[in-house]
């Protein structure tokens, strides 16, 4: 999740394929943090760093969505 932030300057091809890269980065945190909380094995502060990644990924999911499908006023 390096990227840089300022979708402006890229195409939507990129955006189309990090928007892949990202969803599949969400839902790998998805499962990890699943699977740390029910063994019971994870720290608190572990736990909370990844749930903070993950609503970054999807704040930044969210950004790309809606520049490749922008509203369309009916």
């Amino acid at each position: 999740m390096n990227a840089p932030t300022d979708l402006s300057m890229k195409n939507d091809d990129v955006l189309r394929v990090e928007l892949e890269v990202f969803r599949r980065e969400h839902r790998d945190l998805d499962e990890a943090i699943r699977a740390l909380s029910t063994s019971g094995t994870a720290d608190q502060i572990t736990l909370q760093r990844l749930k903070k990644k993950k609503l970054r990924l999807k704040d930044l999911i969210a950004r790309i969505e809606d520049r490749l499908l922008p509203d369309i006023i009916a």
